[in-house]
């Protein structure tokens, strides 16, 4: 991103849901194709205002509130992509995205698959997820892993305006469908630069925020936060993390871990979802068979418990912290 004091006139302060506001505000003036749908999104502009005012400039036609249905706001965007369409589509919160798994899972994902390249399906998917605000089990999980598993998906996630705002452009111009799961607990929790002239952000890839040669830090999504205050603890003791962004799971960017990992030789991966079956597992496996060689300790995983998201009055607990991944770092550099 161009430096704020270059470009003043094109780089604003956001926080990440008004860079999700101006990202679909710009794919929808650029591209007429691109339509959006969902819960309460047009006329009350969404639960957390993600899509506010978009209703008033564009019209009903493209800003259409649905039924409390996921698998018919699923199924409505298959069809609108395979027809032609770029529906941009939001779940309200990932605990009830799975009435959706039907049309995500067996018809979105394999659409070229089916037709041999006929048809596409460009559609992305919009969902809040994971823990901090103090909302419900069912608002508060992370459930990424799930589907990371799916071929043919897309699972993008930001951890920044900037990312959110350069990522989301990228997704809707994809000709694949995209879960882009977005954090809700980053949605005003800063403001920063974003500079809306910038081309968008690769998909694909991982970003590497902050380099380092002594270990490899790996997150994703709100955990980027904690992970780099953990860096920033590592550095007063003399320890040079590198910070590494996932930014989208699948298909994951293995290149640019098991390059770092083989130059630092350590690693810890931080992500709030379950331990088990989470998409560090995958990571640490990758790092295992590609970079065992170069690995000077186990890779460790920081990671929520095997349990359901507790409610708010445990919740502090439940999500890995800046001292737990301090802690797991500082065991790295002694093994």
């Amino acid at each position: 991103m161009h430096n704020a004091q270059q470009r003043p006139q094109h780089a604003l302060p956001l926080n990440l849901v008004e860079a999700i506001n101006r990202a679909l505000f710009q794919a929808m003036s650029d591209d007429h194709r691109v339509v959006l749908l969902g819960e309460d999104i047009a006329t009350n502009g969404g639960v957390f205002r993600a899509t506010e005012g978009l209703k008033a400039h564009f019209g009903f036609r493209r800003v259409m509130d649905t039924p409390l249905a996921e698998n018919l706001i699923a199924g409505l965007s298959v069809g609108m992509a395979s027809q032609g369409l770029k529906p941009v589509a939001e779940i309200q919160f990932m605990g009830f995205i799975y009435a959706a798994l039907e049309q995500l899972i067996s018809h979105a994902a394999r659409l070229r698959h089916r037709t041999r390249g006929r048809l596409s399906c460009p559609l992305v998917i919009r969902a809040p997820f994971g823990g901090g605000i103090h909302a419900p089990e069912h608002h508060s999980e992370s459930t990424e892993a799930l589907f990371a598993h799916v071929p043919g998906l897309r699972v993008v996630i930001p951890s920044s305006p900037a990312r959110a705002y350069g990522l989301l452009r990228a997704a809707i111009s994809c000709p694949d469908p995209v879960l882009f799961l977005e954090p809700k607990r980053l949605y005003r929790l800063q403001r920063l630069p974003v500079d809306l002239d910038d081309a968008p952000l690769p998909l694909d890839r991982c970003f590497t925020l902050r380099p380092g040669e002594d270990i490899t830090l790996v997150s994703w999504g709100a955990m980027i936060h904690e992970t780099l205050a953990a860096a920033d603890h590592l550095a007063q003791a003399g320890i040079k993390a590198e910070v590494i962004d996932v930014a989208t799971l699948n298909p994951l960017d293995r290149d640019t871990l098991v390059a770092s990992v083989s130059k630092t030789g350590r690693a810890v991966i931080v992500h709030e979802a379950p331990f088990t079956g989470g998409f560090g597992a995958e990571i640490a496996a990758t790092l295992a068979s590609d970079a065992l060689m170069q690995l000077r300790a186990p890779v460790t995983r920081v990671t929520g418990y095997d349990t359901p998201m507790p409610y708010f009055a445990m919740e502090r607990e439940y999500m890995p912290s800046v001292e737990r991944i301090v802690e797991a770092a500082k065991q790295q550099m002694e093994y």
